[in-house]
């Protein structure tokens, strides 16, 4: 996974709990407790990242997290109907979401994880698809990666030497 350094200096970050997870390690004088938190942090408007923190306590797991995700974020190509500009397959580990291009008023059609990672991100209107596994984690990380590897119309016609005209003929 790639990361572009992003100005935080000005943005308003929103962060969310995906998931908590309770984890157990057996020594020999019993079972050591900690807590696993999964958070998403998008400023809704094109930057979302996500983390894991790890600790003894929740809100320290948390906080953990939020700070992991930070350093995570990526940028988002929306489109003018806060769409991504085109449908894309994002895989992590055996986790496949589908974001597919939607029209205005469609609204955010995802499930749990997938749903979180696009309002953050500021998408209003898409259609996701969970494929594979259903880990909370790898369907978190599989939609960034999607929206991560999105480009513009402009990116695409600078990339093959032509105007965004005949690109989107």
């Amino acid at each position: 996974m790639r990361h572009t350094i992003i100005d935080m200096s000005n943005m308003e970050l929103t962060d969310k709990v995906v998931a908590i997870k309770r984890v157990t390690k057996v020594v020999k004088g019993g079972r050591n407790m900690r807590f696993a938190a999964l958070v998403v942090v998008g400023d809704g408007q094109g930057h979302v990242g996500a983390g894991l923190g790890k600790a003894a306590e929740v809100p320290e797991a948390i906080r953990k997290g939020k700070e992991d995700a930070i350093k995570n974020m990526v940028s988002v190509a929306t489109d003018e109907n806060s769409s991504v500009t085109h449908d894309i397959i994002g895989k992590f580990g055996s986790a496949t979401v589908l974001l597919k291009k939607a029209p205005e008023g469609t609204g955010i059609i995802a499930g749990g994880p997938a749903r979180i990672v696009c309002e953050l991100a500021g998408i209003k209107n898409i259609r996701t698809k969970s494929l594979g596994s259903n880990n909370k984690q790898n369907v978190v990380l599989a939609t960034i990666e999607g929206l991560q590897s999105l480009k513009t119309p402009e990116q695409v016609a600078a990339a093959r030497g032509k105007s965004v005209s005949e690109i989107m003929a």
